[in-house]
C-alpha cells in the first residue's frame, strides 16, 4: 500500500523527510560507477564525500547513514572520555539522540539557550568549571537550524563568540546541520561561510535536498579517519553504496537553491494561519520552513488536533505541548498551502 502522502488527496507536512527522489537522481543512481565502500572504495561516494567537504570548507567528509549516526560518529571522534558533551536544553542531540549517551560513555548536560544557540554565559561559566571537573567538557553541540524552535537560524556573528569562546578553553565544536542548507538559503551565505565556526558538521541530504537516504559527516582528515573507523564499530560500513551517494551528488548540485521556495511558502501558510486566528502563530515569520502552530497549551489537545487534520487530508505531527508543527517541502505546492488554509478555516469554524 503506497504511503499517505502519495495520495493526490492528502497534504503531507510531518516532515520534509518524506520527499522523494527526483526523476534526475533515479537515473544517477541507476547508471552509478560502483565499488565496495568497506574495501577499497567506492568512487561514488568517494565523490559525494569530496564534493560536499570541499563545499563546507573542511579537509574531509563521511558518509554516513542518517545524522543521528553523524552525530555519534562525531562526538565519539573528537574523543575525550570520560567527558562531557555540551548542548542547548531544546536541541535535538540533547532531547532525541541522548541514549546515545550509553553509547558513547559521554555526560551530556543540558544549558539554557538565546535563540536555539547555548546562551554564552551559560556556555562560559560550563568550561570555566570543565578544567576541574571530574567530567570535563569535550564538545560542543550546536544545531542549526533549531528544530524546536520553528526552524531558526543562527547568527553567524554569534557563531563566531561561540566557536572563540570554546577554542579559547580548547574545546571543539561540532554542528548538526540536518537542515544547516535551509540556514544557508535563508542567510544568502554559501555553504562554506556558513560552516565556517565549526570544527565538525553532519549535514542531511534526505530532508529539503530529496535524497532518499544519508548525511555527510564533515571536519580535519585525522578527524574524518577515526569517524570511519568509529562508523565500521557501529555497524555502519555499506557496499555499494554508491548507488545511494549517487543521489546526493544530485541533492548537492541541483536542489539547494530551491529551499528559497519552501520557505517562501512557509511564511505564506504562516501569514495564512494568523489571518484565520492570531494566537495560533507569533508575529515572526518563520526563517526557514518549518511553521510552529499553537493551537491549545496541551500535548492532547494538539494531538487531536492532528487527528482532525488528518482526517481531513493534511498530515501534521504534534511539537510541545500544544504545538503543531508544519514542514514544507518540493511537493507542497501553492495549490496544497491553500488546500491546508482551507481545512484550517474549516475545523476552526466547527471547533
Amino acid at each position: 500500500m503506497p504511503s499517505l502522502h502519495h495520495h493526490h488527496d492528502v497534504v503531507d507536512l510531518r516532515s520534509d523527510t518524506v520527499t522523494r527522489p527526483t526523476p534526475q537522481m533515479l537515473e544517477a543512481m541507476a547508471c552509478a560507477p560502483l565499488g565496495d565502500d568497506g574495501l577499497d572504495g567506492d568512487p561514488t561516494v568517494r565523490a559525494l564525500e569530496e564534493t560536499a567537504a570541499q563545499r563546507f570548507g573542511k579537509a574531509a567528509g563521511l558518509f554516513v547513514a542518517s545524522g543521528t549516526m553523524g552525530n555519534l560518529v562525531a562526538v565519539l571522534a573528537h574523543g575525550r572520555m570520560p567527558g562531557e558533551v555540551l548542548a542547548e536544553a531544546g536541541s535535538h542531540l540533547l532531547n532525541a539522540e541522548r541514549a546515545a549517551a550509553g553509547l558513547t560513555g559521554m555526560h551530556y548536560r543540558s544549558l539554557p539557550g538565546d535563540g536555539g544557540l547555548i546562551a554564552l554565559p551559560a556556555l562560559e561559566a560550563a568550561l570555566d568549571t570543565s578544567a576541574s571537573a571530574r567530567c570535563p567538557s569535550a564538545l560542543v553541540a550546536v544545531e542549526n537550524t533549531h528544530n524546536a524552535r520553528g526552524g531558526s537560524v543562527a547568527a553567524p556573528e554569534s557563531l563566531a563568540a561561540l566557536h572563540a569562546l570554546a577554542a579559547r578553553h580548547g574545546v571543539p565544536v561540532h554542528t548538526d546541520g540536518a537542515r544547516l542548507f535551509n540556514a544557508a538559503v535563508a542567510l544568502g551565505l554559501s555553504c562554506r561561510e556558513i560552516a565556517a565556526h565549526t570544527d565538525s558538521v553532519t549535514v542531511c541530504l534526505s530532508k529539503g535536498l530529496s535524497a532518499p537516504v544519508g548525511s555527510v559527516l564533515m571536519g580535519p582528515a585525522d578527524f574524518i579517519t577515526r569517524a570511519r573507523g568509529i562508523r565500521r564499530m557501529l555497524g555502519g560500513t555499506m557496499r555499494q553504496a554508491g548507488v545511494i551517494a549517487a543521489a546526493g551528488l544530485v541533492a548537492l548540485e541541483h536542489m539547494v537553491d530551491r529551499l528559497a521556495e519552501d520557505h517562501a511558502r512557509a511564511r505564506r501558510l504562516h501569514q495564512g494561519l494568523r489571518a484565520i486566528h492570531l494566537a495560533w502563530c507569533a508575529a515572526e515569520l518563520p526563517q526557514t520552513n518549518i511553521v510552529q502552530v499553537r493551537v491549545g497549551t496541551s500535548t492532547a489537545e494538539a494531538r487531536l488536533w492532528e487527528a482532525r487534520l488528518a482526517e481531513a487530508g493534511v498530515l501534521v505531527r504534534t511539537g510541545s505541548a500544544g504545538l503543531l508543527r508544519l514542514v514544507t517541502h518540493r511537493h507542497i505546492d501553492d495549490k496544497a498551502v491553500d488546500s491546508t488554509l482551507q481545512t484550517f478555516t474549516r475545523l476552526h469554524h466547527d471547533n
